[in-house]
């Protein structure tokens, strides 16, 4: 398991050294990537691209690649998920099997990431934050997902910045490899305060459209897996609590928090829906559903874990108590997960395609 603690201590130890500065509460919003940056990004893409039968999933994913074999390209571009249907077609006429799928699966998946994470008050904290569930569980188990997260990512920036387009752009982007991030255009709406009628007619008008062409024929399926036969995801309560907890911090404490102009908002309705997701397991058949739409607000735990200890802590110091308390609640669910996760064993141990 030390390909694991190597990829969380990492970012760990950048974190911990980092964020002395005066203003080392405030986001960081570089233009240019570090070497550091550029070094983090490339490894945890060839870590998650270049697995071995690594994620619950692998054998599933397989069979996509199977589906796409002998297609022709019209024929894939009308498949559901076409994105990533394409991915796959394109891999196996370049004959990279699934690792070419796995290793641009993966690298969406991280520039998302580390956009996001870089957009950040402690980047570094942010990073290894994502990795003990958003890295190593949906990055390497949920390969379509967690291109869809990352696409996300870079919209849910987008929406910082109040550009709506964008955000709209890179959803339905992400949409196309998993017709799930259809559910996330709404959010647009609810965040943002100026010209909202003219933003819920837009929004309304690309939600109905994105879903007549993604989820439309899909619905019966996803009814039947889903709410039908009441698929239950196992630990969805300890992940939707770790989404619903920073979730309550926020809305409790979100007068201590410096966001940029626009961005309250955004993160305000993100805590909000995590802890409906929470209370609909008190209702709802199918965890699954749930535990599969709390993936989306995992963003949240980024942003609030990483503003955490300018909020409790002494603005602009490095509090780097508080800094330590959130890496060693990292390193106990990383620890926890590895070791007694019903489903860990099939990301135990780690194989690198090179090395097999």
């Amino acid at each position: 398991m030390w390909p694991y603690w190597i990829l969380f201590l990492l970012p760990a130890l950048a974190a911990f050294t980092a964020g002395t500065g005066p203003r080392a509460h405030l986001p960081q919003r570089q233009a240019r990537w570090t070497p550091g940056w550029l070094f983090a990004a490339a490894a945890t893409s060839l870590m998650i691209g270049l697995r071995y039968q690594v994620g619950g999933d692998w054998f599933n994913y397989l069979r996509y690649l199977e589906t796409v074999q002998g297609a022709t390209l019209q024929e894939v571009v009308t498949m559901k998920d076409p994105g990533y249907r394409l991915l796959n077609w394109l891999s196996d006429e370049l004959d990279w099997d699934i690792f070419g799928v796995n290793l641009v699966s993966g690298t969406i998946f991280t520039i998302g990431l580390a956009c996001f994470c870089r957009s950040l008050p402690r980047p570094w904290l942010a990073f290894a934050v994502a990795v003990p569930y958003m890295v190593i569980v949906v990055g390497m188990g949920y390969t379509r997902q967690g291109v869809a997260l990352g696409f996300a990512m870079l919209g849910l920036l987008a929406l910082q910045k109040r550009s709506i387009a964008w955000f709209v752009v890179w959803v339905v982007l992400g949409a196309t490899f998993h017709r799930s991030a259809v559910l996330l255009l709404p959010i647009a709406a609810l965040a943002n305060s100026r010209n909202r009628y003219l933003t819920i007619g837009l929004v309304g008008v690309v939600t109905a459209s994105a879903y007549f062409l993604l989820l439309q024929d899909s619905v019966d399926d996803l009814i039947e897996n889903y709410i039908e036969a009441e698929y239950q995801s196992e630990g969805a309560l300890v992940r939707l609590l770790m989404n619903a907890a920073p979730a309550l911090v926020l809305l409790l404490f979100r007068r201590r928090f410096r966001f940029a102009p626009g961005e309250s908002g955004l993160w305000l309705w993100l805590a909000v829906i995590s802890l409906a997701l929470l209370a609909g397991l008190l209702v709802s058949p199918s965890t699954t559903a749930l535990d599969r739409l709390g993936l989306y607000m995992l963003p949240l735990q980024l942003v609030v874990l990483s503003h955490l200890p300018s909020v409790f802590g002494s603005p602009g110091r490095a509090n780097r108590a508080w800094v330590v308390a959130i890496l060693a609640y990292c390193a106990a669910v990383q620890f926890v997960w590895l070791n007694y996760a019903s489903h860990s064993v099939a990301w135990k141990p780690y194989r690198f395609y090179l090395f097999e």
